[in-house]
């Protein structure tokens, strides 16, 4: 008698919406299949009202390809909305080769920058102004308006500024309104934001390494 495989993947109902647990022993491309089939073989189920989604990954990490075709799966059900993609340590996303990428310019009051991946940015953010990468964000002048990384669930995303003077800083899911202390830090040097405690904290940049010891310099690119 043959081996009976556990399901691939695993639906389960919690009081914010729904989680979706994706067996990490099996190959990704029989997740896809067995989930593309649970989406269209009973999507009476998947009709009513918008439903916040989280995939659990478990011990996997995926593709930006593969999270691609994951989200267009769920495109067939407008109102299944994935809010967060987690693994169990914390790193959903393979790391590509590309490392940080650079930018120059001022993003200016009602222009919105959006980047994939970790985003270094020459220039300004002027009040009105939005910044928003799916990694980390490294502005080399003033951030004055609003920067969200880590937006699509990456909570070790941070946000560092030559100054540090933001209307409204999210990591994550988490957002923050700066503390009107916030507006003096334009003389006080270089400082970064990061989630601990489920909270946005601010820092000295030179504290960087001691709390987030996972980025470092690798053959002259910051990676993480």
């Amino acid at each position: 008698m043959g081996k009976v495989l556990k399901p691939a993947v695993n639906i389960k109902g919690t009081k914010d919406g729904l989680l979706f647990l994706l067996d990490e022993s099996r190959p990704f491309p029989a997740v896809l299949s067995e989930l593309k089939y649970k989406l269209e073989n009973a999507s009476n189920l998947w009709d009513g009202p918008d439903t916040r989604v989280c995939i659990k990954l478990g011990n996997r990490q995926i593709t930006r390809d593969e999270e691609k075709e994951m989200r267009e799966l769920f495109s067939t059900h407008k109102n299944l909305i994935i809010h967060t993609i987690e693994a169990d340590h914390g790193k959903p996303y393979l790391v590509d080769d590309q490392g940080i990428q650079l930018q120059a310019g001022t993003v200016r009051s009602g222009q919105v920058l959006e980047h994939r991946g970790d985003l270094l940015l020459l220039g300004d953010v002027n009040p009105g102004g939005t910044v928003r990468s799916t990694g980390s964000i490294f502005v080399l002048g003033a951030l004055r308006g609003l920067a969200h990384a880590g937006g699509e669930g990456d909570d070790s995303a941070i946000i560092a500024a030559s100054s540090l003077c933001p209307t409204q800083l999210r990591i994550a899911n988490v957002v923050s309104r700066p503390p009107d202390e916030w507006e003096t830090s334009e003389t006080s040097g270089m400082n970064f934001a990061y989630l601990v405690n489920g909270q946005i904290a601010v820092d000295k940049m030179h504290h960087l390494s001691r709390i987030r010891p996972d980025i470092e310099w690798k053959d002259n690119r910051f990676k993480r």
